[in-house]
């Protein structure tokens, strides 16, 4: 009897979830980005086909700086974030739908132009600038470390830019994020130079819901996304991303 309680329970939990539209929301990276007035990608197209294969067709897909996406998904209900990295921190915050890649950082800077400091540790580059974008994992990490010469952008085409210019020495980026921004700064990466690789702050991206989203749709999204992983689909769809 109990069993059919809960479960009669979370079909109206799920029920009233689906009642009000699921808010999708992501920032701009080289797998979530928009065209034609769409937010498209590789990343978007794996929540979307999660969604649509959980029977889940209530939902819109918004792209904000970071900053925002995340204040919605912490404060928000029914808001399902993408690409977010899962840290210890965070773990209690979301509830987590699903892996959908994992990534590297590594600190960049440009090649020549007087900034060739040594860089040998994370420790050795604490008295150098470095971009970082508000509430980013990366951000976080660095804060953590007690880094304090943290520059502060709210997008990450903005956080390059102010390292070409000269207003930081270093930024944290993944490899297709360097690529990506090159692209579409019209800048020749090999002017850049990786310096360090954050082990520490490379971590899996997911998309996870906001805590006041019913429980039963949140598990609803996991087994779609489930299933499609176990179908390499989201393998196969993620290697498009460049």
């Amino acid at each position: 009897m109990r069993s059919r309680v809960l479960l009669g329970l979370s079909w109206l939990l799920l029920s009233l979830g689906q009642a009000q539209t699921i808010h999708v929301v992501t920032e701009a990276t080289p797998y979530t980005y928009l065209a034609e007035g769409r937010v498209v990608g590789s990343a978007t197209e794996v929540v979307e086909l999660s969604l649509k294969r959980a029977g889940l067709d209530d939902y819109e897909v918004s792209l904000y700086p970071w900053a925002r996406s995340y204040d919605m998904a912490l404060k928000e209900p029914n808001v399902l974030i993408y690409l977010i990295a899962r840290t210890a921190a965070r773990e209690d915050q979301f509830y987590w739908a699903g892996e959908i890649m994992k990534i590297q950082y590594h600190l960049y800077r440009l090649k020549g132009k007087g900034r060739a400091f040594r860089v040998t540790n994370l420790e050795s580059v604490k008295h150098q600038t470095i971009g970082v974008m508000r509430d980013d994992v990366r951000y976080q990490f660095l804060r953590a470390k007690g880094f304090t010469r943290l520059v502060v952008s709210a997008q990450s085409v903005d956080n390059f830019k102010k390292l070409l210019s000269g207003q930081v020495d270093l930024v944290p980026l993944t490899l297709d994020d360097a690529t990506s921004l090159c692209k579409e700064t019209g800048v020749d990466c090999a002017g850049l130079e990786r310096v360090l690789t954050l082990d520490e702050a490379s971590t899996g991206l997911y998309m996870a819901y906001s805590r006041s989203t019913p429980v039963a749709l949140v598990q609803r999204t996991k087994l779609a996304f489930d299933k499609l992983k176990a179908e390499g689909q989201v393998k196969r769809i993620m290697e498009r991303a460049l």
